[in-house]
C-alpha cells in the first residue's frame, strides 16, 4: 500500500498555535503534488494561555491529542509511506514540550519537528507559490508570502527560492489574548494591537526588503476567511477562495466590520469557522495593516501553504 502509479503517498501534519491540519497527497516523480487525497483542519487552540503561563495547558494537549488520534487513523487507512509532523510557535516556547513530543511520537511513530522561523518561512513559501506561479495570470515577482498564524506571522520574500524571511511574534491568538479582550474590542484595544503589529512589521522590514514585493500572497485561516467574507460566500468554498484577489480597500472594510462586530454576529457568518470566531478580528487587523504598509493594490489568497510545503519537502 502507499503508491499509485509512480507517485509517492505522503502525509503532512502542521500543528500550530490555533489549529492542527493534515494533508495526505501523492507526489509525482518531479516532486509536484498531484493527487490530493485528504485535507483536514481542526481548531485545537494548543497555544491557549502559553503567552501568559509558558506551558501547554492540559486541556489544550487533550484536544490536540484527540485530533492526532483521528489523523493517525486516517493516515494508516490511506497508506501514506512517509509522515512529517511539523510544530510551530506554541510548542517552541512551552516548558512542557516533552509531554507534547511523547504524545505525537506514540501516535504517529515520528518525532514532531519544532522548526525554526526560517524553516517555517521556506516551507510556507514553497507551498504557497507553487500554485500562484502556475496560475496563468502572470503575477509579477518577487512574491511576498505572509503566513498569519495563531502565535506568529511569517514574512517571506522571493522569486523561485526564498531570498529573505523573518518570523515575528504577532498572531491572531496572541493579539486577541493580549489586547482584544472586550466584545467588541474598544478603540483603545484596537489601537494597542495596531501598535504591536506596526512594531512587528518594522522588525520584519529590518530583515526582509518587503517593499520590493510586486505580489502579496496571503496564506492561512485568517487570510482565507477574510477572502470568503469579501467574496460574499454563503458557505466556505475552498475552490473559490484559492487564488482569489482581494482589493486592499476590501481588506480594510472587512477588517473594520469584524472588529466592530460582536462574538454572536461573527459566529452567525457561515464562512467563519467556529474555532476562529474569537480571533478573526485580530487576524484581519494584521492583514489590513500589512496591506496598508506595503501600499499594494491587492492580496492574492492561496489555500496552499506550509502544509503543502511540508508535503513537497518529502519528494
Amino acid at each position: 500500500m502507499g503508491t499509485s502509479g509512480t507517485g509517492t503517498r505522503v502525509a503532512a501534519v502542521d500543528c500550530g498555535t490555533n489549529s492542527i491540519r493534515l494533508l495526505v497527497t501523492e507526489l509525482d516523480p518531479q516532486g509536484v503534488t498531484r493527487n490530493e487525497l485528504l485535507r483536514r483542519m481542526e481548531i485545537v487552540r494548543l497555544g491557549q494561555g502559553v503567552d501568559a503561563t509558558g506551558r501547554l495547558a492540559p486541556e489544550a494537549l487533550a484536544r490536540t491529542f484527540a485530533a492526532c488520534d483521528d489523523y493517525a487513523a486516517r493516515i494508516r487507512e490511506l497508506g501514506a509511506q512517509r509522515v512529517r509532523f511539523v510544530a510551530t510557535s506554541a510548542t517552541r516556547d512551552a516548558a512542557n514540550r516533552d509531554e507534547f513530543s511523547a504524545g505525537v511520537r506514540d501516535r504517529f511513530g515520528v518525532e514532531p519537528e519544532v522548526i525554526t522561523g526560517d524553516q517555517e518561512a521556506a516551507l510556507s513559501f514553497s507551498g504557497a507559490t507553487q500554485s500562484v506561479a502556475r496560475d496563468g495570470v502572470g503575477h509579477p515577482t518577487p512574491y511576498l508570502v505572509i503566513d498569519i498564524g495563531g502565535g506568529s506571522t511569517e514574512f517571506v520574500l522571493g522569486e523561485r527560492e526564498v531570498a529573505a524571511a523573518r518570523s515575528v511574534d504577532i498572531g491572531c491568538v496572541r493579539l486577541t489574548e493580549r489586547h482584544l479582550t472586550q466584545d467588541p474590542p474598544t478603540a483603545q484595544q484596537i489601537a494597542a494591537a495596531r501598535r504591536d503589529i506596526d512594531a512587528a512589521i518594522d522588525v520584519a522590514a529590518e530583515h526582509v526588503p518587503i517593499h520590493e514585493a510586486k505580489t502579496l500572497v496571503g496564506v492561512a485561516g485568517s487570510v482565507t476567511t477574510v477572502s470568503a467574507i469579501a467574496l460574499g460566500l454563503a458557505e466556505y468554498d475552498r475552490d473559490r477562495v484559492h487564488l482569489s484577489r482581494i482589493a486592499a480597500e476590501t481588506v480594510r472594510r472587512v477588517s473594520a466590520d469584524l472588529l466592530a462586530s460582536t462574538h454572536a454576529q461573527r459566529a452567525a457568518n457561515p464562512v467563519v469557522h467556529p474555532g476562529r470566531v474569537d480571533v478573526i478580528g485580530a487576524g484581519s487587523l494584521i492583514l489590513a495593516q500589512i496591506v496598508d504598509r506595503l501600499g499594494l493594490s491587492e492580496v492574492v489568497v492561496s489555500e496552499h501553504d506550509i502544509l503543502d510545503g511540508i508535503a513537497l519537502s518529502m519528494a
